[in-house]
């Protein structure tokens, strides 16, 4: 550590673990209050200090505890009001993520980063912190038949790699190919080859979950991702959102919806390979294919505000939309590791 890092330390701990007045610390550290100051603002912008407020009113802890319990996933459940807008419910879900996604993430690790909405919005609350030999890694492919869809993703997969110090690694690649044929053969090109075989040794992986509808519209659907034709088929194919650009059902089935053979991002199958999988939810029109991505295994830890959890918990307790039986459901729902 440098004799910055350490006094920031010294001084954190001082002031929340031994309730030392600023003033004493000052004294101890050789310095002036103002300072002191400084360095207890820099503990909690690097996360080196969470402060956390549970109101008694709140039912955050009980559903989380709930949805811990059902689906034996670690649950953050992020407070807030019955009131709040959409835009303020993405901000708070987008903090809590990146101060967790901060306090695991170090040195020598790779962080697999898909995009989206929520993922943006992530991106803009990172906290800084300093690593070494670190990767950050872009998941699923952006191009689409509007744009090449680089700027977006590059700029946000840039993001997280400017925040933590690492190396980043992006995916230009489409984010749905137009024939099965196409994806298979850009599979075995060797530069393809080399950012999926860094996405498999991912240490995190973050993402979110796409919703057909919504106030807060879900990227993948309301960026030209998708023709008419698709969208009808996703229709008939039962599917009520995404993980990654990879569709589910109610039921968490997915291989056999023909969009996915066409899509780039990981499977449910290869997301469990990953030993930590963060996904991120604000807004409980998600709470239907959050709970298609619960059933898939698609995540280890799940951070999500308090509307969608209690929507979540009511859906799952009521047998839920199920969706049609696939290929992709069963075994895989509930299956989770650490």
């Amino acid at each position: 550590m440098t004799d910055r890092e350490q006094d920031v330390l010294r001084a954190a701990s001082m002031y929340y673990l031994q309730d030392v007045k600023m003033e004493v610390i000052a004294r101890h550290l050789h310095t002036s209050r103002s300072t002191v100051s400084r360095l207890l603002k820099r503990a909690r912008e690097t996360g080196l200090v969470e402060i956390t407020l549970r109101p008694s009113s709140t039912r955050a802890p009980s559903l989380g505890r709930s949805i811990s319990a059902a689906f034996g996933i670690d649950t953050y459940v992020v407070p807030v009001p019955d009131s709040g807008e959409p835009a303020d419910t993405l901000d708070q879900v987008a903090r809590a993520t990146a101060r967790l996604l901060a306090s695991w993430f170090d040195s020598d690790m790779i962080l697999g980063v898909a995009w989206g909405t929520t993922l943006a919005a992530v991106s803009r609350r990172l906290p800084p912190k300093a690593t070494h030999g670190s990767v950050v890694v872009q998941l699923n492919g952006a191009a689409n038949t509007r744009t090449s869809g680089i700027e977006y993703a590059s700029d946000l997969i840039a993001s997280f790699g400017s925040a933590f110090g690492a190396t980043v690694h992006h995916f230009p690649v489409p984010a749905f190919f137009d024939y099965p044929e196409t994806k298979q053969a850009m599979w075995r090109e060797r530069s393809v080859r080399r950012v999926l075989d860094e996405q498999a040794r991912a240490d995190i992986a973050l993402f979110s979950v796409g919703s057909v509808t919504g106030t807060v519209p879900s990227h993948v659907y309301s960026a030209g991702y998708l023709d008419e034709d698709d969208v009808e088929l996703l229709h008939e194919q039962s599917v009520v959102g995404d993980v990654c650009t990879v569709f589910l059902r109610a039921d968490g089935s997915w291989q056999d919806v023909p969009l996915n053979a066409r899509a780039t991002g990981p499977s449910p199958e290869q997301l469990r390979r990953i030993p930590r999988r963060l996904c991120a939810v604000a807004g409980d029109n998600k709470a239907v294919p959050l709970l298609a991505a619960l059933r898939a295994g698609t995540m280890t830890d799940l951070v999500v505000d308090e509307r969608t959890a209690a929507r979540l918990l009511e859906i799952a307790r009521g047998g839920g939309p199920r969706g049609r039986a696939g290929a992709g459901g069963g075994a895989g729902a509930r299956e989770t590791s650490r």
